[in-house]
């Protein structure tokens, strides 16, 4: 006579389930693995469930299907420091920057530009 064999079960979790625990994962200081222990799952389909915009925290406050892209306040004025366009000035060489960036996403910079404003501007986009 053999050991008797322990069946595994498949917790199977509700949708409503899924959202409250992804949901918890989004509390300062509060990592996936501390949450996915909490409920006996592994964190692996947690973070599966966190790729699922059906369960991601941000899809409750009406984000759009862009992922983890977000759009920053664009202000466009008038370069005060310019000179004013000389009529018979010769045409200048236009300067072009091209960035890729993490996940496949390029930048193209196109003539003047402040190196600073553009370094914020990188470091806002990979953060």
């Amino acid at each position: 006579m053999g050991w008797p064999v322990a069946r595994r079960t498949k917790r199977l979790w509700t949708d409503e389930e899924k959202r409250t625990i992804c949901f918890q994962t989004t509390a300062p200081g509060v990592s996936v693995a501390q949450v996915a222990r909490r409920y006996a799952v592994n964190a692996n389909l947690i973070f599966k469930w966190l790729r699922d915009p059906r369960f991601a925290p941000e899809a409750e406050a009406g984000s759009s299907s862009l992922g983890d892209a977000s759009f920053l306040p664009v202000e466009i004025v008038q370069d005060v420091r310019a000179a004013p366009a000389v009529p018979d000035a010769p045409v200048a060489e236009v300067s072009r920057i091209e960035i890729e960036l993490a996940g496949g996403h390029r930048m193209r910079i196109t003539g003047r530009y402040d190196p600073e404003a553009l370094a914020r501007l990188i470091r806002g986009l990979t953060a």
